[in-house]
């Protein structure tokens, strides 16, 4: 299947598996927010610190403007394969397109290497 035209470079499976792992960190020890309404607040008020954008979204205009946006106000992002594994990391038992670590807690570390390997995949 063809990329959608929002994925402007391919992330590796190892940096996908820590990004959902610090995902899943934030959500027990500080905050995230789910959704592309929720993520898309967060990131034009500046306290997203790394956001996760499902590849697979159907149609994919519903997040095809936080890539840009992302860019905007300097935030990093990770395309993850499958919006089931990331609504699983949120917590959710569905999918979720989109969601964003606010407060890292102790993912902290995590997130910060997260944002170093992002700036050497753009």
């Amino acid at each position: 299947m063809a990329k959608p035209s929002f994925v402007k470079f391919e992330v590796p499976q190892e940096l996908q598996d820590k990004a959902l792992e610090s995902l899943e960190l934030a959500r027990d020890t500080g905050k995230i927010r789910k959704g592309t309404n929720e993520v898309t607040k967060a990131i034009e008020r500046g306290i997203a610190q790394l956001v996760l954008v499902g590849e697979d979204v159907s149609p994919e205009e519903i997040v095809a403007h936080i890539p840009a946006l992302s860019d905007e106000k300097k935030v990093p992002y990770i395309f993850i394969k499958k919006q089931e594994e990331l609504g699983a990391a949120c917590g959710l038992e569905v999918g979720c397109a989109t969601a964003a670590v606010v407060d890292a807690g102790k993912a902290k570390a995590l997130v910060e290497e997260i944002a170093q390997k992002f700036a050497a995949l753009k």
